[in-house]
């Protein structure tokens, strides 16, 4: 596993749509559960928010790993720099530990934004980079023009939609997936097997598909405003999946069910 990942024991905290007094609360009590990996954006509008949690949190910065993303309209040789710079003064930090672009251009030529991204690695302004939305074919052209590592492709991830070749493009290129809506945004609980499964291992569902997640080989990230469920779905590490059971939730891939769907946003591909 991607050392960038080991560091934060493959759990990170998403703060997405979460904004003023939730958002606090919301991160301190992932703080006590033990998270440490926070996940913000430019497009979310929470950098400010989070970057004050986290200050007021009494975590240590070099405990903390933080991912901002960088928001498709500043892709522009003109924008990029000074919006990175921009999130680095609201999140209160002097370098961001991992710069996402967060989707592919609208145009779909990824080049000239993953220059920027290695420009602003080069720069001083994140520790490591890495993208988010591509398909398998943008991750070897990303895989062909940077320069050094890339740690992640942020990608929807959960067991009602089929990876399987996102999870060989990984493979394939060294840039590891890591999961969103992992929960898919609570449509998973319309199938009664994640329960079913979870009851054999004293796991509620969402443990179990969280669980899931992790065993694929893809570090999540997971939102909650509720202390018991923040606290819950960090608390995964306890117990294993059988490959039976694994292939049951495997089974589900065939529901095909996205939330980002071609179209829905500017820059959301085609996906494979």
């Amino acid at each position: 596993m991607n050392i960038y990942f080991q560091r934060n024991f493959q759990r990170g905290f998403g703060t997405y749509p979460l904004k003023g007094e939730a958002l606090r609360t919301a991160v301190h009590a992932a703080i006590a559960a033990g998270y440490r990996a926070f996940d913000t954006a430019q497009m979310y509008g929470n950098e400010a928010e989070t970057g004050a949690a986290l200050a007021s949190s009494g975590v240590a910065r070099g405990e903390l790993c933080i991912t901002t993303k960088v928001h498709p309209d500043n892709y522009s040789a003109e924008t990029f720099l000074p919006s990175v710079e921009a999130s680095l003064k609201a999140l209160r930090i002097d370098r961001v530990d991992a710069l996402l672009l967060h989707w592919p251009p609208a145009d779909g030529d990824v080049t000239p934004s993953l220059r920027l991204l290695q420009s602003a690695r080069e720069r001083g302004f994140a520790d490591a980079i890495g993208v988010s939305n591509y398909t398998a074919r943008m991750m070897h052209v990303a895989r062909a023009v940077i320069e050094g590592p890339l740690v992640t492709n942020q990608v929807e991830f959960h067991p009602l939609v089929d990876q399987r070749k996102l999870l060989a493009a990984a493979s394939e290129t060294g840039i590891p997936l890591s999961s969103y809506a992992s929960i898919a945004r609570g449509e998973v609980f319309k199938h009664g097997l994640f329960a079913e499964i979870g009851a054999a291992y004293g796991k509620t569902a969402a443990q179990v598909v969280l669980r899931w997640i992790l065993q694929k080989g893809v570090p999540l990230n997971t939102m909650s405003t509720k202390p018991e469920n923040i606290r819950a779905n960090f608390d995964i590490m306890d117990f294993t999946l059988s490959s039976i059971d694994m292939e049951r939730i495997d089974a589900l891939n065939a529901t095909g069910y996205r939330i980002i769907k071609p179209g829905q946003l500017p820059w959301a591909p085609e996906w494979d």
